[in-house]
């Protein structure tokens, strides 16, 4: 059987097309993306503006080719921040089900949670001790203290790279001034978290995909670190290191973002706020120990779907 997932995201489309082997078992047989950015220009007001409201009808029309070329059997499609927050979301979710056939579920930041838990622990060792693993997106930002066994606290903030982008536009290169009013919002708005680590301390951080898998191919091109592989799921960064690529990222303009290698063009112009909550999450919580998984929120669906169809 072939399965077909998609994650529509704030700032990315992701397709993962698989093939079931039986139990717990599969093979992955294609991985795209497509840059929608549904945020832009108007995600603080809430709804999706007319260009990008026409880039995830695109992406949706290239996904339907990919999957029909691909002969996948079911598709389970999922929707996030950006359109469960925007006043036009269900029409653009009407327009691709009319359009392209394909029904896209809203889930709740909850439920984005748990399944980029499941995504992160199929990627990478957890073990007793907890972590605190973070997906930054466009829209939200999602927190989980977890060990390989159970979550003990989660929570979605509407914290997204593309919401704090556009709330303070920062200058380019950004001041100190404005990472100073950015780490003070952060201060008050991560307020749950900062209580919670108090109960159910976490020993490191856990970033999952998106801006950290960047990171790696930052601290790769720029430092000889490790590259992304398609055989690894998970990489172990040490915190000097990041904390030299943060540096940088801080520092540089727009258009010298733009000539660092291994950071994709559709993150250059959040990667600085991506790299400012990592930072203040890091300092904050004295954390120094840093992993990346390069598995979130679809590979967390793909192995709650294999999950529930075992135990049926």
């Amino acid at each position: 059987m072939r399965l077909a997932i998609i994650d529509c995201g704030t700032n990315t489309f992701n397709l993962l097309v698989i093939e079931l082997l039986g139990g717990r078992q599969y093979s992955r047989i294609y991985n795209t993306r497509f840059a929608v950015k549904l945020g832009e220009g108007a995600i603080n007001e809430g709804y999706i503006a007319e260009e990008p409201f026409n880039r995830g009808l695109e992406a949706i029309r290239l996904f339907n080719e990919d999957i029909k070329r691909h002969q996948v059997d079911k598709t389970l499609a999922f929707a996030t921040s950006a359109i469960r927050d925007a006043s036009n979301g269900a029409e653009l979710l009407r327009q691709i089900r009319e359009q392209h056939g394909v029904h896209i579920d809203v889930i709740d930041g909850d439920r984005e949670a748990e399944l980029i838990y499941f995504g992160v622990r199929e990627a990478t060792k957890l073990g007793d001790h907890i972590s605190l693993i973070i997906d930054i997106g466009g829209g939200s930002t999602e927190f989980i203290l977890a060990n390989s066994s159970q979550i003990f606290w989660k929570q979605s903030f509407n914290l997204g790279a593309a919401r704090l982008l556009e709330k303070f536009m920062p200058s380019d290169p950004i001041t100190g001034q404005e990472i100073e009013a950015i780490f003070s919002y952060l201060r008050s708005q991560l307020q749950p978290l900062i209580d919670s680590m108090k109960h159910y301390p976490a020993v490191e951080l856990i970033g999952s995909s998106g801006a950290f898998d960047s990171i790696v191919e930052m601290i790769n091109t720029e430092m000889s670190g490790e590259p992304l592989s398609d055989k690894k799921t998970e990489y172990t960064i040490r915190a000097s290191d990041y904390f030299t690529i943060s540096d940088l990222v801080r520092r540089s303009t727009l258009e010298e973002r733009k000539k660092i290698k291994g950071l994709v063009p559709m993150r250059v112009d959040m990667i600085v706020i991506s790299c400012l909550m990592v930072d203040f999450v890091m300092t904050a919580l004295n954390l120094n120990r840093l992993r990346v998984s390069t598995y979130s929120l679809k590979e967390g669906a793909l192995v709650d779907f294999m999950s529930r169809a075992t135990n049926k």
